[in-house]
């Protein structure tokens, strides 16, 4: 695991941000509205200010009825309180939405485009075990990841299918080597934990993927050193096996 401690910005109006996302998020209307717990509130604040602060490259989202409208009142709730100055951007895909922070966006995909061998990984069900894709797959696969960064909208699709069809793959029960970043958020709440990755690797496959790995944390070190929101960043990974994983 990985420590680094940084003092933090100035304070933000903890009940302010609940009330933002109680009033602009969840399903139902008026009175029916489902009431957002207070720490679901706040642990979203903290993701959508990780993408502001330039620590992580976009937020899923999973848009309701209304689609990202809702999302896009949230945000405007939040900057109201202080939070998220910097311009972000909605990229709109299916029943998703992507809370971009455009800088960093581009240049992580840029970089994972670049990298060699290329991050992408072959899970098929008619496999026997995940594989690095090899050249000519991981060439085809570069296309729409340069499609989606030069634009804001694209038809026909949602993040689900960007790479591949179908979801079922050859994970069960396979070693995965599960990555977590964590930090705390003082300017938030005195306490809050954030977390601000969580995503998974076959384990057979951590050796080849060891310097894209390495780049990666030595990347995200680099960002934490450059902002104040956040404090005590801790990387930790550890090794789990599932009866089934979702795509």
């Amino acid at each position: 695991s990985l420590w680094l401690q940084l003092k933090s910005s100035r304070p933000l109006p903890a009940p302010q941000l609940v009330a933002a996302a109680r009033e602009a998020l969840g399903a139902g209307s008026g009175r029916r509205r489902r009431r957002l717990p207070a720490s679901r509130a706040l642990h979203l604040a903290g993701e959508v200010l990780a993408v502001a602060a330039g620590l992580k490259p976009a937020l899923l989202y999973d848009c309701g009825a209304e689609g990202p409208a809702e999302l896009r009142r949230y945000l405007e709730r939040l900057r109201e309180a202080g939070l998220a100055p910097h311009r972000l951007h909605l990229l709109a895909a299916g029943g998703s939405a992507l809370l971009l922070h455009p800088g960093g966006a581009r240049r992580r995909l840029e970089a994972a485009l670049r990298a060699r061998p290329g991050p992408f990984v072959d899970v098929a069900a008619a496999r026997g075990s995940p594989q690095l894709c090899g050249p000519a797959q991981a060439q085809a696969i570069r296309g729409p990841p340069r499609r989606l960064a030069a634009r804001s909208s694209p038809p026909g699709w949602n993040l689900c299918t960007v790479f591949g069809e179908g979801g079922e793959n050859c994970l069960a029960l396979r070693p995965l080597r599960v990555f977590t970043v964590r930090a705390r958020c003082p300017r938030i709440q005195d306490g809050l934990g954030v977390q601000i990755y969580s995503f998974s690797i076959p384990e057979s496959l951590r050796e080849e993927l060891r310097e894209v790995l390495d780049a990666w944390c030595d990347d995200l070190r680099d960002s934490f050193r450059a902002q104040s929101d956040f404090v005590d960043l801790c990387i930790s990974s550890e090794v789990v096996s599932l009866p089934a994983v979702a795509l």
